[in-house]
């Protein structure tokens, strides 16, 4: 863990203004960055969030870079996300790798009770993105699942899995990814990455995933997120606000409804701090891993069984 210190803390200080005075530094992570710093400016208060990472790993690289591209992207489309303030990308400044950015109002703590609204305007979040067309590019790779840095697969052949993913898994290698076009992904689009006033929706943390792909890798895993901390019918909502703000109907829906579960823990136990850490306490990791399956299960009845070569084609 890497903490502002000193030569950190100087190089924001100066990115700030001029005679800027630090009040507070606040850990926005359970004792770990991204980090709040509190500034005072000529007799006024002023906010900021501080990323840090290691000049010596090539992943902290790869996020930082990914991270700000997708900030610039934002900006430009006028998407509501932060805002950069300064960055160090090679730790000569800083001392680390260092991004510093705008603060958005509001939490990202997850209610205990879903609204339709607020599920319908987390779908309708969703299509801002995905109504910007883009093709991969530096810093924004082609995604073609959720958390793209993750081998979740390779997680179950070392620590194990179940018969329902295993299933998920064939299913999936033996049904060709849908085509189309690529779009402006976020690539970690659950709750705990949106901002919230009450149920106005401020905006989406958290781009270090970011790149172009196909819709249904932020429609999925968000169906997924709210699936599993509501239920499926929360799902559909999300659905619903997406639909109606894109204005069409999703394609493969049960696909990349499939591929967001795949996009999971086996045992969700190990998601389940980062749960409570958004407010949500009452969840244990039974209920997440069950309401998992239920999500995934109900994906795999609506996904058409891969046709047989030897099957005539329908449009022949």
């Amino acid at each position: 863990m890497i903490s502002p210190m000193g030569r950190t803390l100087g190089w924001a200080t100066d990115a700030v203004a001029a005679r800027a005075r630090v009040m507070g530094v606040k850990s926005l992570r359970e004792g770990a960055g991204p980090w709040l710093i509190r500034f005072e400016v000529s007799a006024e208060v002023v906010e900021v969030v501080l990323r840090v990472g290691e000049v010596d790993s090539a992943a902290d690289h790869q996020q930082f870079g990914t991270e700000v591209a997708a900030l610039k992207h934002a900006e430009n489309h006028r998407l509501a996300a932060p805002r950069l303030i300064a960055l160090d990308l090679d730790g000569d400044r800083a001392g680390v790798l260092a991004v510093l950015t705008t603060v958005l109002p509001g939490s990202s703590r997850i209610p205990l009770l879903p609204s339709e609204n607020r599920m319908r305007r987390l779908g309708a979040a969703a299509a801002g993105l995905h109504a910007i067309e883009m093709a991969p590019q530096a810093g924004l790779p082609l995604r073609k699942r959720p958390l793209a840095d993750v081998d979740f697969s390779e997680a179950r052949r070392t620590t194990g899995t179940s018969a329902l993913l295993t299933e998920a898994e064939t299913r999936v290698s033996r049904t060709p990814a849908p085509e189309g076009k690529t779009v402006f992904v976020h690539g970690d689009l659950w709750q705990g990455n949106t901002m919230w006033i009450e149920d106005t929706f401020v905006g989406v943390l958290d781009w270090d995933a970011a790149g172009a792909g196909s819709y249904g890798v932020d429609l999925g895993s968000l169906r997924c997120d709210v699936a599993i901390t509501f239920g499926l019918p929360a799902a559909e909502q999300v659905l619903e606000g997406w639909q109606e703000a894109i204005g069409r109907q999703a394609d493969d829906l049960a696909y990349w409804d499939v591929i967001a579960a795949l996009s999971t823990p086996t045992d969700m136990i190990e998601w389940l701090p980062t749960i409570h850490e958004q407010g949500r306490i009452d969840l244990n990791a039974q209920t997440l891993t069950d309401r998992r399956d239920a999500f995934l299960r109900t994906a795999l009845d609506r996904l058409p069984p891969p046709r047989s070569p030897s099957t005539p084609d329908p449009a022949m």
